[in-house]
């Protein structure tokens, strides 16, 4: 075995082979030339990685492991952690672009030489690139000889992989996965979001700004911004601003000529107490109580009132503003609490008084991290010396979904070009730069006129619109400009939900109407659906066979899901759970790798949770990439009909034997999943009551979302009066 080779767990190595645990356990028992343990516990073993390849590739279950799979088992094998291991990835890409003659000097060497070399290498490099680290309070080390040196492979690996997807594609790959790998464990902004707050701060236009995030995270607001002159940030977590730094200065769009990573808690000991930044962002943490209250009572920060102990956001929210240039602006993402506590009501009535807060934006449920909550955006801009407050606050709610909530709700669902639309074209009339008084423009006040007018208007109107499956659905409530003097009362409530117009029951009188036609429609095709009296008989003794034994034999293939970049929309779990249109997107980037593509007649199954679901793809879905924790089942049809195949594995009974059960979840074994076999012709027979079982579950589903709408509708309806009980 080669000198610092990685370990790879039971999990990775299911993962590597496509199966679940209980077959790497089954493997142990059954084969006596698996390879033995080498490290971990009695019940946890772990196994050299090039030892677990080699046998898997003898026993013809592994072709070959892709070269990211392998970069990514030696990265979550490395014996100081995952996390260390990116960091080194990370600093040896960083060399690997900037210096490429030198990385290819340093590894035609020993691992035990390079170590030495590449630490000195580096050395220079991070100095360069983020200052020098004695006294600084620098957030990326220069790693020793005696750190590297278990890095070795990796970083050669991680090189390799680089050459053929790119430098910041591998970081941001590796990156990811380890998020998703650790979703407790961080507290992410998701890109759509913080495309928006940069968008919101104005830091999309031709002008170079300065922009500072104070609670970084992983960098992803920072990452957000198009033409920064530089970015500073400060994390208090040391290994996510080491990761920060290194995945800023690897963004190839970021073109910043600073970037100041620091580590260390913001509030308590600031990092940058002289910085006047163009822009601010920032996604602090939310409902803090020790974050400093006691030491922090005459900090020159309060300009606007000491926050109360339960106010930590509105710590974060002037900390931001005593960051900012006359004239600058900030965009926070708060919780939605933080516009209506009574404790907090001061230092709202302050920043209102004096035209630093210009506008908070509702979002819709999902938009980030704690996802069942409708978070809300501040937006603020810091007063400029004997400016004249602004006498108006801009309100928006966006927090109503755009499309029925079956289809299109929860975390990793949301329209994110809609909602930058909806959000940006009332902010961008309203939030021009301010004139030298510190008001806006003549224009801008005409425009926002206008259309608060013209959306008034609107307002009065029915404005239900139809959609494929008979749904209506109001238009999403437009955004308000509120005088100042209105919200100045003894809550300082500035929920954008309570000072706008609330939107039309389902369309209004008429949208309901035309719900209700449709709901009757529906019941009558679900009872012209519905199976007739089942006739008894005695249980059938079917040969049986397993779906693992079919694709041995070429009568299916098995595919797993959820990998690929490119375009396209992705069948998704929770779309395969609710029967509906694929609602997830590919991303952009990362290492290039075609994803998975549905065809008509594939049998698709979720393989978490225990559920007896398998859908039939048809030509509308056809074309999605398969997502993640789904399996495809590709039948021959020459050898097995598609829906006699779906009926089957929803049995209840067949899930229950091919399922396995962790501590928190249900896996299912599609492989383990039993078939009769039958002739063609008679698995089409079943396959046509199965196929009409399915209509009817589908009428079932529509009835009850209609019904759901309609009943409702009726209560905003006689509740708002625009129904009468009568």
């Amino acid at each position: 075995m080669p000198e610092n080779a990685t370990e790879v767990t039971a999990a990775g190595i299911a993962r590597m082979a496509g199966v679940g645990r209980a077959a790497v356990s089954n493997w142990r028992r059954r084969h006596a030339d698996f390879p033995k343990p080498v490290g971990g516990t009695e019940t946890s073993p772990s196994f050299a990685l090039p030892e677990i390849e080699q046998w898997l590739r003898d026993q013809g279950k592994l072709a070959e492991v892709p070269l990211r799979e392998r970069v990514w088992q030696q990265l979550t094998g490395h014996p100081a952690g995952a996390v260390p291991a990116l960091v080194h990835v990370g600093c040896a890409l960083l060399l690997v672009r900037d210096r490429p003659s030198a990385w290819r000097e340093i590894t035609g060497v020993s691992d035990a030489r390079m170590a030495g070399v590449l630490s000195l290498a580096l050395n220079d490099l991070l100095a360069a690139r983020f200052g020098p680290a004695a006294g600084s309070g620098r957030a990326v080390h220069t790693p020793d000889r005696a750190e590297l040196l278990p890095s070795v492979p990796l970083l050669r690996g991680a090189a390799e992989l680089a050459a053929a997807t790119g430098v910041r594609e591998t970081f941001e790959f590796l990156l990811g996965r380890q998020l998703d790998a650790n979703p407790r464990q961080y507290t992410l902004t998701p890109p759509g979001l913080a495309g928006l707050m940069a968008a919101l701060a104005g830091t999309g236009g031709p002008s170079a700004l300065t922009v500072l995030d104070p609670a970084a995270g992983t960098g992803a607001l920072l990452g957000a911004v198009a033409h920064p002159a530089a970015l500073y940030a400060q994390e208090s977590d040391p290994d996510l601003a080491a990761l920060t730094a290194l995945r800023l200065a690897l963004h190839a769009g970021t073109g910043a000529d600073t970037i100041a990573v620091r580590t260390g808690d913001t509030l308590r000991a600031d990092a940058f107490p002289g910085l006047a930044a163009d822009a601010v962002l920032c996604h602090p943490p939310f409902n803090e109580r020790n974050w400093g209250h006691d030491e922090l009572a005459y900090d020159p920060r309060w300009e606007y009132g000491f926050p109360a102990r339960t106010e930590s956001e509105l710590a974060w929210v002037q900390h931001a503003l005593a960051h900012l240039r006359e004239g600058g602006t900030a965009v926070l993402l708060m919780p939605p609490a933080a516009a209506s506590r009574r404790s907090g009501r001061r230092i709202r009535a302050d920043l209102l008084r004096r035209g630093a807060l210009r506008a908070v934006i509702a979002l819709p449920a999902g938009a980030a991290p704690p996802y069942g909550i409708p978070l809300h955006l501040w937006v603020l801009r810091k007063p400029g010396a004997g400016s004249h407050p602004s006498p108006e606050l801009l309100l928006i709610d966006t927090a109503e979904p755009a499309e029925p909530a079956s289809e299109r709700s929860g975390r990793d669902r949301l329209d994110w070009p809609a909602l930058h639309r909806t959000v940006l074209d009332a902010w961008q009339p309203f939030g021009g730069e301010d004139d030298e008084n510190g008001e806006r423009s003549s224009t801008s006040d005409e425009r926002g006129e206008n259309e608060e007018s013209e959306e008034s208007e609107e307002s009065e109107e029915s404005t239900g619109t139809g959609n494929s499956d008979g749904n209506t659905t109001a238009r999403p409530r437009a955004g308000r400009v509120v005088p100042v003097i209105e919200l100045l009362d003894d809550d300082v409530d500035l929920a954008p939900a309570r000072h706008l117009p609330p939107p039309s029951a389902a369309g209004g009188p008429a949208g309901l109407i035309h719900v209700r036609e449709r709901l009757t429609q529906t019941l009558g095709l679900a009872g012209t659906l519905a199976p007739p009296p089942a006739e008894l008989s005695a249980p059938a003794h079917w040969p049986l066979t397993t779906v693992g034994e079919l694709a041995r034999a070429g009568a299916l293939q098995l595919r797993n899901g959820g990998s690929g970049t490119g375009t396209g929309p992705v069948l998704t779990e929770h779309d395969v759970l609710g029967a509906a249109a694929p609602s997830g997107s590919l991303p952009a980037d990362g290492p290039h790798e075609e994803p998975v593509r549905v065809e008509p007649g594939d049998v698709v199954v979720p393989v978490l949770g225990g559920g007896s679901v398998a859908r039939v793809i048809d030509d509308a879905t056809a074309g999605a990439a398969l997502g993640r924790n789904l399996q495809l089942l590709r039948p021959d049809p020459a050898a097995l009909d598609p829906w006699f195949l779906a009926g089957f594995l929803r049995g209840t009974a067949n899930n229950r034997q091919a399922s396995s059960y962790a501590s928190t979840a249900t896996r299912l074994d599609a492989r383990r999943l039993q078939l009769p076999r039958l002739p063609l012709a008679e698995q089409q027979r079943y396959g046509e009551r199965f196929r009409a079982l399915a209509a009817f579950e589908d009428a079932l589903r529509l009835a009850a979302r209609l019904g759901g709408q309609l009943v409702q509708g009726m209560y905003d309806g006689l509740t708002d009066g625009t129904v009468a009980p009568d």
